[in-house]
């Protein structure tokens, strides 16, 4: 239509085995730009269909996940459903799936197999370990992840007189590996170009963990003294507390201009970063006899006009109602049979296609019977590997 940008991969179709949050989120960002992913689920469902918050027995944790995909039901138990799944991999671009490694296998629906009869196929395979090694056949789900990758443990040391690592409630590790799958199947598709054949792309959520434990990693391999006191963490001010990210000579020449003190670009203990870094304690110390005699807006007002990164510690609730966000149009608001609520689009903008999700989010089941028709399963075996439908 006039006036709606296309959507870069409105030509590929996924089959996207994925469940709970890993594989999902990255086969959201592929329908929200254009792909048609048909979810194949078991009878029961993705088990996040379940989760809170559910109205009306609707959950918008799944539908956050899986808007814009066709759901199509097919009990794999069932020798019918494995012979739709090979039918529909034949005309497929991309599968992805997030089971443990030797699952698709024993269906025998796995890269070696789907490949022979379409060898331009992209097959994604999402894991805690990755295919192979000897930890490859562990259960994992992110929390697991957190902890085995080092991740808790390096964040645990960045707190004040805590030894106990943190509990878990934000799962890091499922969007990570789901943003990396992402990332990797268009590397895959993009060489398909090149070569007409599509590969297997093994994504392990521990490596994408460790990713982000980049400096950890490094002081890991050598003898690098901790600073006395976190270099990124709470300033307190006279009613609550902001983060000051001082990361730069440039930062540091504008908070010693906010805070009234330019003896801090002289100070031996200051001056340089290295001496800064073993005397930072003191530092925030001295930074802290400032900020507390004023409020936070006043404390963010005046780092503001110096050019120091500076933020209030928000909640979730007041971040998606930051006008930025607003201005950016970061949300889309969802239909499910449950009502409407708001979905985060990707965090990208692409100038000359649409990057966003699509508004609604398909009940279980909803699309067994159009999917099947359209690749010529008769009606028996419709309703033999249907477990739902409309």
């Amino acid at each position: 239509m006039t006036g709606i940008p296309a959507r870069a991969l409105a030509d590929l179709r996924v089959l996207d085995f994925t469940t709970t949050i890993a594989g999902p989120h990255c086969t959201r960002m592929l329908a929200d730009l254009g792909a048609e992913v048909i979810k194949i689920e078991s009878p029961d469902g993705d088990m996040m269909r379940t989760r809170l918050p559910l109205r009306h027995g609707a959950s918008t944790s799944f539908g956050q996940l899986n808007a814009g995909k066709k759901s199509v039901v097919l009990d794999m138990k069932q020798p019918a459903a494995v012979a739709a799944v090979r039918c529909l991999a034949e005309c497929a671009d991309v599968v992805v799936e997030n089971f443990r490694p030797g699952v698709m296998q024993r269906f025998g629906l796995d890269y070696a197999a789907l490949s022979r009869a379409n060898p331009k196929l992209v097959y994604c395979a999402i894991s805690g370990y990755g295919q192979t090694g000897p930890s490859s056949q562990l259960p994992a789900y992110a929390p697991v992840i957190h902890a085995t990758s080092g991740y808790d443990l390096a964040h645990t040391s960045y707190q004040q007189d805590r030894e106990r690592p943190d509990n878990c409630g934000i799962f890091i590790a499922d969007v990570l590996s789901g943003t990396y799958a992402f990332g990797a199947i268009l590397a895959a598709l993009r060489q398909r170009d090149a070569t007409g054949l599509g590969q297997l792309v093994d994504v392990s959520m521990l490596e994408s963990m460790l990713t982000l434990t980049l400096t950890e990693m490094q002081t890991a391999q050598f003898t690098v003294p901790p600073p006395a006191r976190a270099l990124f963490g709470p300033v307190a001010t006279a009613d609550g507390f902001i983060n000051v990210s001082v990361a730069s000579e440039r930062t540091f020449e504008g908070l010693a201009r906010a805070a009234d003190r330019p003896d801090w670009l002289t100070d031996p203990r200051f001056a340089a970063y290295l001496d800064r870094r073993n005397h930072w304690g003191v530092l925030m110390d001295q930074l802290e006899a400032w900020s507390t005699k004023l409020s936070t807006e006043e404390c963010l007002a005046v780092l503001g006009r110096n050019l120091v990164p500076a933020a209030a510690y928000r909640t979730v609730r007041e971040a998606m109602a930051d006008p930025q966000l607003a201005h950016r149009e970061a949300f889309t608001q969802v239909k499910d049979v449950g009502g409407e609520f708001l979905a985060l689009n990707p965090p990208f903008r692409l100038s000359a296609s649409a990057a966003r999700v699509r508004p609604w989010v398909a009940a279980l089941g909803e699309h067994t019977d159009e999917v099947l028709r359209a690749i010529g399963c008769p009606e028996p075996e419709i309703a033999t590997t249907s477990g739902q439908s409309r």
